[in-house]
């Protein structure tokens, strides 16, 4: 597995709710904070470090100033510090019901408060001092064991979860954390719940929901027993063992997950490196020889394909491609360009990526014609959750049209047809575009959308009109946008 960056470690970022359900805010003016705002935002976005001291207090961090949480003896607080002090340090509390209690480690005091009557001198836990842990990362992630360093993936012939992947690979290796009553439980890709006795439910049921503990800047899951999830046996299966508090067997990292594709050349076969180093169309399945994990550069926008025996394409002598780099270089990086349903390739030489008679893909084209056009699908996205530049994508209570600003999220269920995607949601009903540029969720009949991945961890989605979704000021999901940018493009 490389180490140049491909399966990076997510840090965690997550707003804090107070008991009157308004988010711990840090203000620029003055480095004030306040418990004011209605949703989660830059302001409301927060990062727990460890203490240097290896002690067993953590440090809070804004990550929209940079700057950290204080509280003094008098319970002033603050987020002004550049550098952590004495006074920066807080023990996490974790509570029954999921929420966090703040005690200033030198001071003994508890940090709580409403709108901008917020202190740490309360000697006491009142709800005024509980805060519940909402997640301000896209939820949907690769786990890895820290004890195992092996992946969580789904085993559907034995009905369960197990940490026993070396690499996040496929589908199976999707996990998507869904936010419920303070909560969280654990989605697989066929969105089932994740129990604490392993087995997997179709609801959210008390037992399916966790409270999230942090370690070290490693993640724990608690569930309703107090117990914690944990790989158990040779198989790695995952439910809650018998610990009551975490130890290295019960600590996870979550990481990015990129997407990974399959591409169909022009003669209706798959690429593939089945049968040797080579990147040929040459195959009619689509298993791990033919999926590639395809990640982004974000200053150049440019993409690699990384293959299940461990290369990336890239491009060699007489303008060859195949799977044997170790390491990302400008061989490597193909540029994008969308034509509709399809994608063409273009590689370091300025050519483009076509299929030869014999299937072998090679970069040796001037122009772009049908054999340099490929179908390209998101294969480990089988469910979909969206976050623009202003919040997660859910549906408008008491309508059929979809808010774009929530710091909830709803999860929408991906099928493809011909290089295009459909979208349904709620109830099963399927997106399609309506008067004026406005986004339904309530079809009957599916309307095809194409998704454009113009950068790293994000996707521009465009309708039938030819318009781009986007988020609009009323927060209202609409197709009219001309480009692919700003709020024009999605986090998946």
């Amino acid at each position: 597995m490389p180490t140049n960056g491909l399966h990076q470690v997510l840090r965690i970022q997550f707003g804090l709710v107070n008991d009157t359900d308004r988010y711990l805010t840090a203000e620029g003016f003055g480095f004030k904070v306040n418990a004011s705002a209605p949703s989660l935002k830059r302001k409301q976005t927060w990062v727990l470090e460890p203490d240097p001291g290896q002690g067993s207090a953590v440090l809070l961090r804004s990550s929209h100033l940079g700057r950290y949480l204080s509280a003094e003896e008098d319970g002033r607080v603050a987020c002004q510090a550049e550098q952590p002090g004495r006074d920066c340090r807080f023990l996490v509390l974790p509570q029954p019901d999921g929420r966090w209690a703040l005690q200033s480690e030198p001071h003994g005091r508890f940090f709580g408060g409403t709108e901008d009557q917020l202190s740490c001198f309360a000697t006491a836990i009142s709800p005024a001092e509980l805060w519940t842990v909402h997640l301000a990362i896209h939820p949907q992630a690769h786990l890895l064991s820290v004890s195992r360093r092996r992946y969580v993936h789904l085993c559907p012939q034995e009905d369960e979860m197990a940490a026993d992947g070396d690499k996040p690979w496929g589908v199976d290796a999707l996990l998507t954390l869904i936010f419920r009553s303070r909560r969280y439980c654990l989605k697989s890709c066929d969105s089932r719940y994740l129990r604490s006795d392993g087995c997997l439910v179709w609801e959210p049921e008390p037992r399916a929901c966790y409270t999230l503990e942090f370690k070290a800047g490693k993640l724990a899951f608690k569930d309703c027993d107090g117990r914690y999830l944990a790989p158990v046996g040779p198989a790695g299966t995952l439910k809650a063992g018998r610990n009551t508090r975490p130890s290295k067997d019960e600590l996870f990292d979550l990481e990015e997950s990129h997407p990974q594709v399959v591409l169909v050349a022009a003669n209706h076969r798959y690429v593939s490196v089945r049968q040797g180093v080579n990147v040929s169309a040459n195959q009619d399945d689509e298993l791990d020889h033919e999926t590639f994990l395809m990640q982004i550069d974000q200053e150049t926008k440019k993409c690699t394909f990384y293959s299940s025996t461990g290369g990336y394409w890239t491009l060699v002598t007489h303008g060859g491609i195949q799977a044997t780099a170790t390491q990302v270089s400008a061989n490597t990086m193909f540029e994008m360009e969308w034509r509709g349903r399809r994608v063409a390739l273009k590689a370091s030489n300025g050519r483009y990526v076509c299929m030869k008679k014999n299937g072998q893909l090679a970069a040796i084209s001037d122009f772009v014609g049908k054999d340099e056009e490929f179908t390209l699908k998101l294969i480990n996205r089988p469910i979909l959750v969206l976050r623009g530049l202003d919040g997660f994508v859910c549906h408008r209570r008491g309508s059929n049209q979809l808010d774009t600003n929530r710091s909830v999220y709803d999860v929408f269920h991906l099928s493809f047809s011909d290089g295009a995607y459909q979208i349904r949601g709620r109830g099963g009903g399927f997106w399609y575009t309506g008067s004026h540029g406005s986004v339904c969720s309530d079809g009957e009949r599916p309307e095809d959308f194409v998704f454009e991945f113009r950068e790293r961890g994000r996707l521009a989605i465009r309708a039938r009109s030819g318009k781009y979704l986007r988020g609009g000021a009323s927060g209202l999901l609409r197709a009219d946008a001309d480009a692919p940018a700003g709020t024009a493009l999605w986090e998946y």
